[in-house]
């Protein structure tokens, strides 16, 4: 039975602990943001799946308008925000870097300019219901803009943080690589060496 102070292993001189432990704690991060990002995105799907109920009955008039309102511009638009989501999590099991940049990019586009257009767009509404008190458009009794201002935030809540994990993932991964690739240097210049200096 080996003693604390036993015999060193040949190469080392347990020194490189805390590059080892450095390393150990990129994969667990990484295991921790994915957790995070994936209750983000479940929360983003059950607010889409509610949209998506709502523009379908508006549309398709299975109630009527005093009921559900139609639906505004931007909410449309916003169907697209899924594609972002279903990228990141097609990046997760194998870490691929260019799914969660491609993910970023289009939550930009998809999510984020959507929302800001509906909050321009609804804007006037707000206004006149805070000022006026007059409402237009109702949701089972309730003004449709207070509503959707709601969702609105909840929504922008939900990306904002997705964006601030996948960006925390996304510098994981990239140093995780750095690190691979400088492991790999020294392996393959000494078997350059060896090759070169073999008779």
């Amino acid at each position: 039975m080996a003693s604390r102070a036993g015999p060193r292993a040949a190469g080392t001189d347990s020194s490189d602990f805390q590059h080892r432990e450095r390393v150990a704690m990129h994969y667990q991060m990484s295991v921790t943001l994915k957790y995070e990002i994936k209750k983000l995105i479940y929360m983003h799907l059950a607010l889409w799946l509610l949209l998506v109920a709502k523009i379908s009955v508006g549309h398709l008039r299975l109630l009527s308008h005093d009921h559900v309102a139609m639906p505004y511009q931007w909410e449309n638009p916003y169907l697209l925000s899924i594609a972002p989501s279903l990228l990141g999590l097609l990046s997760f099991p194998s870490n691929t870097i260019s799914y969660l940049v491609l993910s970023m990019i289009s939550m930009g586009l998809f999510s984020i300019a959507p929302l800001i257009y509906g909050s321009m767009e609804m804007f006037p509404a707000a206004q006149q219901l805070y000022l006026h008190g007059k409402a237009y458009r109702f949701l089972f009794g309730f003004s449709a803009v207070s509503v959707m201002y709601l969702v609105l935030v909840l929504v922008v809540q939900v990306h904002a943080w997705q964006l601030y994990y996948s960006k925390k993932l996304l510098d994981s991964w990239f140093t995780s690589t750095q690190e691979k690739k400088h492991k790999m240097k020294p392996a393959r210049w000494s078997a350059l060496g060896w090759s070169l200096g073999s008779p």
